[in-house]
């Protein structure tokens, strides 16, 4: 099995290379959606939430209702740490528990935008970055997401600099090219992968 750490700058079109390698035989599994799925109504992830932050960060449904928790947590450190406290454990667990169900000659890859913010680099065999410059970022952010230019630039200061990224990445997909750039490239990455899960190699860095 070959542990893929896959990461990348909003924007960045990080979605896009997952999609692409799920669709050529990866397991992705998808860090945003297990922090969905932890704290799904009736699970005791939101049960912690509610008892951190009180029964306000629920809809009328029993949801957690982002937005509020998102109000509460916004440009406050202690808080967003306790939310995350809660949450990245459970996240990592389950992606845990699916990552022991796949063969053992898999390529499973872990998508997960906040890869180098969180120090998790070390935990895989090689770390996968999508990489564009800043004013590709701030482009897409403004035209395909309707962001203000100043959101752009606050939404990628808060995440880690391009260097960052860079600087823990074992494979790299430049993704500031056409989607038939972005395509040739995938393939190219998933060949690396395949070989590299099928010959049992230490990939560590």
């Amino acid at each position: 099995m070959l542990r893929v750490g896959l990461t990348g700058g909003i924007g960045s079109g990080k979605s896009a290379v997952s999609a692409r390698l799920a669709a050529r035989g990866a397991l992705v599994i998808d860090s945003d959606v297990l922090a969905r799925e932890v704290v799904a109504a009736g699970t005791d992830g939101l049960a912690e939430v509610v008892k951190a932050f009180g029964d306000d960060v629920l809809t009328p449904d029993g949801e957690l209702d982002r937005p509020a928790v998102g109000r509460i947590v916004f440009g406050d450190e202690a808080a967003r740490r306790k939310l995350e406290a809660i949450i990245h454990p459970r996240v990592r667990a389950r992606a845990t528990e699916l990552e022991a169900a796949a063969p053992a000659d898999a390529v499973v890859v872990h998508d997960i935008p906040l890869l180098v913010e969180t120090g998790q680099a070390d935990r895989f065999d090689v770390v996968l970055v999508v990489d564009v410059p800043v004013d590709v970022q701030l482009e897409r952010l403004t035209a395909q997401r309707g962001m203000t230019e100043a959101e752009a630039k606050q939404r990628i200061a808060s995440q880690a600099s391009r260097e960052d990224r860079l600087a823990v990445a074992g494979l790299v997909v430049d993704n500031s090219g056409s989607l038939a750039d972005l395509d040739r490239r995938v393939d190219e990455i998933w060949a690396t992968l395949q070989k590299r899960a099928g010959h049992g190699q230490d990939t560590k860095r």
